[in-house]
């Protein structure tokens, strides 16, 4: 397990193991080189960004911050622009080389890109409190149990990691953030009393964002659409839809479109089987025992 479904990359089906104990180049540079690499053969196809942008069938932003090394190209970018500009198969390969950000899991970096720029992500959790809701409390109880054991600096770097991360919520008062939590999480005590309890006031305060929706699933439910297990769906500024699945070693991109469907359609009957919002937050009040 990834400890935080803050994973642990992707490649464009499923992501490889997370390459523990690897020393990995300065992400930056990676970016930089692989955007000089896309800008070097735009310009030798004659093209302009603005006319580039809409023959991958991105925005010209995006296009631009590809080429500056500002951000990881979504999914299909490295394979569409390599055919589109007769990149010899170089563009896909310089591709394979990014990284991102020290401490996030290598499967979970293209994931974690894409959710820096989102109009709208919607996660439903069973199996533990979503990484942009834990509390460093409660981050590194999972991080101190995890297996193999994580030597002292690991577990700070990925607490500094999961920390940054979350300020997606407050820095993006655009994104609609919407999270579906089973019941039984709150109820397992990870980490203890005190824990927990800081925990429910931690995610009573970020349900208070106008941009953060949080729904809990009872734990009695006679009809349950998400059987399936967690999984993430997101929302592009290009209005494109990807789905994440995570499993114990590796994790899952999702672009298919049948796919994202029945994701979709399992999400939304899950918002309405979810207590609603103010009974949510009742039913936490509850469990940490506010009157």
């Amino acid at each position: 397990m990834t400890h935080g479904t803050d994973g642990n990359e992707s490649t464009y089906g499923t992501f490889g193991n997370g390459g523990a104990g690897r020393v990995e180049p300065d992400p930056h540079y990676n970016l930089k080189m692989f955007g000089e690499v896309v800008k070097t053969f735009r310009k030798r196809a004659r093209l302009t960004q603005d006319q580039f942008a809409p023959m991958v069938g991105y925005s010209l932003e995006t296009c631009a911050s590809i080429e500056q090394g500002r951000r990881l190209p979504p999914p299909d970018f490295p394979q569409l622009a390599d055919t589109i500009l007769d990149a010899f198969g170089v563009i896909l390969a310089a591709s394979k080389h990014l990284t991102r950000r020290k401490g996030l899991a290598s499967w979970f970096r293209q994931w974690a890109q894409l959710e820096l720029e989102a109009l709208s992500l919607y996660t439903y959790e069973c199996r533990l409190i979503p990484g942009l809701l834990q509390t460093p409390a409660y981050a590194r109880t999972l991080f101190a149990d995890q297996l193999p054991p994580l030597a002292d600096e690991q577990i700070e770097a990925q607490l500094a990691a999961r920390l940054e991360r979350q300020e997606l919520l407050r820095n993006r008062p655009n994104t609609a953030f919407t999270f579906i939590l089973e019941e039984h999480l709150f109820l397992r005590q990870l980490g203890g009393k005190e824990v927990t309890r800081e925990l429910i006031d931690h995610i009573l305060e970020l349900s208070e964002l106008r941009n953060v929706d949080i729904q809990i699933m009872p734990l009695v439910r006679h009809h349950h659409a998400g059987l399936h297990g967690p999984m993430r769906l997101l929302e592009t500024p290009d209005h494109q839809w990807f789905g994440y699945l995570e499993g114990q070693e590796h994790g899952q991109f999702v672009s298919d479109p049948k796919v994202i469907s029945a994701l979709q359609m399992r999400c939304a009957t899950m918002r309405s089987q979810a207590l609603s919002l103010d009974k949510s937050k009742g039913l936490m009040r509850q469990m940490r025992g506010a009157r």
